[in-house]
């Protein structure tokens, strides 16, 4: 049953990705990222990684699509002011083209990989929301620390730079 779950997230992941690049509309590329930020959640879950699952429900398919599709939505682009692309399609097919010999190389090193039964089983604790924050405050805790700042900086810079002169 995980096998059937996975290759269903993978094709609607795949998919998603797809849809999102070739998508003219603005809003039909993001929901199509929606679809594949969705599936690689699901991914997550089959891995019970669940601290990777709820974060990438939680702050990006709540809040970075919805502060996209506001940003979409607010600018109001229209299809007439986009540029026109008439050779998009043949681009990508020449990059599949160029790809296509790595694919197979990857491949081929795919299937001389040993099964999984081969592979030492990992903690119970593995992946889960305790031991990950147990391991950040322990550890990690300065570096957390600077990049909370770092980031609140930059916060700070861009509120600044956004700010409307008054002259």
């Amino acid at each position: 049953m995980g096998d059937i779950l996975f290759w269903i997230l993978a094709i609607f992941a795949l998919l998603g990705a797809g849809g999102m690049i070739s998508f003219k509309n603005t809003v039909h590329s993001a929901l199509s990222f929606i679809v594949t930020v969705l599936a690689l959640a699901g991914l997550y879950a089959l891995l019970s990684a669940s601290f990777l699952f709820m974060v990438q429900i939680i702050i990006y398919a709540g809040a970075v699509i919805a502060l996209l599709l506001f940003i979409i939505m607010f600018l109001n682009i229209k299809e007439e002011n986009t540029p026109k692309e008439p050779n998009r399609f043949q681009y990508m097919a020449i990059a599949g083209i160029v790809i296509l010999p790595i694919d197979y190389m990857v491949l081929s090193l795919f299937f001389k990989l040993p099964s999984f039964n081969d592979f030492e089983a990992v903690s119970e604790s593995f992946g889960k929301i305790k031991s990950l924050g147990e391991e950040l405050f322990r550890g990690w805790l300065l570096p957390f620390e600077a990049i909370s700042i770092l980031l609140l900086v930059a916060l700070i810079g861009s509120i600044v730079l956004a700010r409307k002169e008054e002259r």
